[in-house]
C-alpha cells in the first residue's frame, strides 16, 4: 500500500465535511433566511432551483479542473490552487449571510473550487498505483468513498444544530475551517506523492479534439459526411436552447446546449471515426473510441444522479411535512445516508460480494452500476408512496423515510463508489483528469433533468394533466423520476453487455 495514501484520504475526509456541511443546510437556510422576500408559495420552488443550480456548477467545473490538470499544471498544483479558491468561497458564505449577491458569489467560488478539484483528487489516488499493485486500488477507492461519507455523516448531523443555535455565520464558517485544514493536510504530503506530469501537450497533434475534428471533416471517396451533418444538427439545437434562455433561464439553456453539442457531436464523430486513421495513429483513434463508449455509459448514469441529489432538496421538503421529535431537524435525516454508506461498503466487500461469487455470480463494475440505478428507482417508488399517504391527510412519521434512504444508499454504493475506479481505469493515460471530469459532468446533467422537470410542471397544461391523475405535483414527479431511473437501468444493462473493459493503469 503506498504510504502517501493517508494524506489524500485525510484531506478528502475534511473536504467532504466542509462541502456537505454547507450543502446540507443550504436548502433550509434559503427557505428560512435568504429568500424570505419571496412569497411563501413560490419560495420552495426557488430554493430547489438555487440548490440544483449550485450542484450543476459543482459538477460542471470538473471539466475546467481536468483540462487545466491534463494540459498545463498537473494534478497536485491544480488541486492545491483551487482548494484556496474553495476556502475563499466558504469565507464569503460566512461573511455575506444577509447579502444575496455576496452569498451567491460564495456559492460560485465553492462550485469552482470543489468542482475543479473533484475529478483530480480521485484520479490522483489512482496515480499512486501502477500495474504491480492495482489490485489494491479498488480497496483504496472504497476507502476513499468511505471517508467521504465519514465527513458527510458528521456534517449532516451537526450543521443543522449549529445553524439553529449559533446562526449562519458559524454554521457556514466551520466548514470553511475544515476546508483550510484539508488544504494544509494535502500540502504536507507533497514530498511523498507520485507526481505525474501533464500527459497532454498543448501542441499534441493527436489530441482528443483534433482526432474528432479530423473524423468529422475528412472526406471519403464516393461518400458524404453524415457524421458532420449530425454534429451540425447538435450545434443548431444548442443555438435553439440558448434562444429559449428568457423562458428557461441561463443555467438550463446552457446545460441543454452542452448536452446537444456533446451528444450529437459524439454520435457524428463515431459515425466517421475510421476516417481519422489516415491522419492520426491507431492509438489516438482507439483512445477516442474508448472515450465515446464511456460517454454513452456516463449518459445512462445521469438519471441516477437526478434522483440521488434530490434527497437534499425534495426529500428534505417532504420531511418538513412529517411527524418528528421537536429537536430533530428535517435536514438531519440526510445523516442516515453516509451512515449507511459506511456500513454497506465493508459489508459488501467482506460479505455480500464474496458470497455472490461463491454462488457463481460475479458482480462486475458494470453490473454493480446497473443494479445501483435500479435500486434508486425503487427508492423513489417508496418515497412516492409515502407522499401519497401525506397528501391523503395522514400523520406520517419521518421513520418511514428510512426505507427509501436505505434503497437509495445501496444504489449509491453500487454506482458512485464503483464508478470512481471504473472511470479512472477506463480512461487513456493522457486523459485521466478529463474522463473523470466527464464522470462528474453526469451529475450536472442529472440535475439538469431536475430543473427541466420543475420547469415543465409550472405550465397550466402540465398542472391540469397532473390534477386529472388525482395526485399532487410532488407525488407525480416522484413516480416520474422512479420510472426514469428504471428505464435507464434497463438501457444501461443492454449497452454494458457489449462494452469491452480496459486496463489503463500506468506500467
Amino acid at each position: 500500500m503506498p504510504p502517501q495514501i493517508p494524506f489524500i484520504i485525510a484531506n478528502e475526509g475534511c473536504e467532504r465535511f466542509s462541502f456537505y456541511g454547507m450543502r446540507n443546510i443550504l436548502t433550509v437556510f434559503l427557505m428560512t433566511s435568504l429568500l424570505l422576500a419571496i412569497p411563501e408559495p413560490l419560495r420552495k420552488g426557488e430554493a430547489k432551483e438555487v440548490f440544483h443550480t449550485f450542484v450543476i456548477g459543482v459538477y460542471f467545473f470538473p471539466l475546467l479542473g481536468g483540462w487545466l490538470s491534463d494540459r498545463f499544471f498537473g494534478k497536485y498544483r491544480t488541486i492545491l490552487w483551487l482548494s484556496l479558491v474553495y476556502c475563499a468561497g466558504h469565507a464569503c458564505l460566512a461573511i455575506f449571510e444577509n447579502n444575496l449577491r455576496g452569498f451567491y458569489f460564495g456559492l460560485f467560488l465553492i462550485a469552482l473550487g470543489s468542482g475543479g478539484i473533484k475529478p483530480l483528487v480521485s484520479s490522483f489516488v489512482g496515480d499512486q498505483f501502477d500495474k504491480s499493485n492495482r489490485s489494491l486500488a479498488q480497496k483504496v477507492f472504497d476507502g476513499f468513498y468511505w471517508i467521504i461519507n465519514f465527513g458527510s455523516f458528521f456534517a449532516s448531523l451537526l450543521m443543522p444544530i449549529f445553524l439553529e443555535r449559533f446562526g449562519a455565520s458559524v454554521a457556514f464558517g466551520i466548514p470553511g475551517v475544515l476546508m483550510f485544514i484539508a488544504t494544509a493536510i494535502f500540502w504536507s504530503g507533497r514530498r511523498k506523492y507520485t507526481h505525474l506530469p501533464p500527459a497532454a501537450s498543448k501542441q499534441d497533434p493527436h489530441s482528443f479534439l483534433k482526432v474528432v475534428r479530423t473524423a468529422l471533416t475528412a472526406q471519403a471517396a464516393g461518400q458524404g459526411r453524415p457524421g458532420l451533418m449530425v454534429a451540425l444538427l447538435g450545434v443548431l439545437l444548442a443555438i435553439g436552447a440558448f434562444a429559449l434562455t428568457p423562458q428557461l433561464g441561463f443555467v438550463i439553456a446552457f446545460c441543454s446546449a452542452l448536452v446537444f453539442v456533446l451528444g450529437f457531436g459524439g454520435a457524428g464523430a463515431w459515425m466517421q471515426l475510421e476516417r481519422a486513421r489516415s491522419v492520426h495513429p491507431d492509438e489516438a483513434v482507439e483512445g477516442v473510441r474508448t472515450v465515446l463508449r464511456l460517454l454513452v455509459l456516463f449518459a445512462l448514469v445521469t438519471p441516477f444522479w437526478s434522483l440521488f441529489d434530490q434527497k437534499a432538496s425534495t426529500w428534505v421538503l417532504q420531511a418538513d411535512q412529517m411527524v418528528k421529535p421537536d429537536w430533530f431537524k428535517s435536514s438531519m435525516m440526510q445523516a442516515l445516508n453516509p451512515a449507511l454508506v459506511m456500513l454497506l461498503i465493508p459489508f459488501n466487500n467482506l460479505v455480500l460480494y464474496p458470497m455472490l461469487e461463491r454462488m457463481g455470480l460475479k458482480l462486475t463494475a458494470l453490473r454493480r452500476m446497473g443494479a445501483g440505478i435500479a435500486f434508486a428507482g425503487l427508492a423513489w417508488i417508496v418515497v412516492g408512496g409515502v407522499q401519497l399517504w401525506i397528501d391523503g391527510g395522514h400523520q406520517v412519521s419521518i421513520v418511514w423515510q428510512v426505507l427509501p434512504y436505505a434503497l437509495l444508499t445501496l444504489g449509491e454504493v453500487l454506482v458512485s463508489a464503483t464508478g470512481l475506479e471504473f472511470a479512472y481505469s477506463q480512461a487513456p493515460l493522457a486523459m485521466k483528469g478529463v474522463i473523470t471530469s466527464f464522470w462528474n459532468l453526469s451529475v450536472t446533467i442529472g440535475n439538469l433533468w431536475v430543473l427541466l422537470a420543475n420547469s415543465s410542471v409550472k405550465g397550466e397544461a402540465a398542472t391540469a394533466y397532473i390534477q386529472s391523475t388525482g395526485t399532487s405535483v410532488t407525488a407525480f414527479q416522484m413516480f416520474f423520476f422512479a420510472g426514469f431511473a428504471l428505464l435507464a437501468a434497463l438501457l444501461f444493462a443492454l449497452y454494458a453487455r457489449g462494452y469491452r473493459m480496459q486496463d489503463n493503469y500506468r506500467g
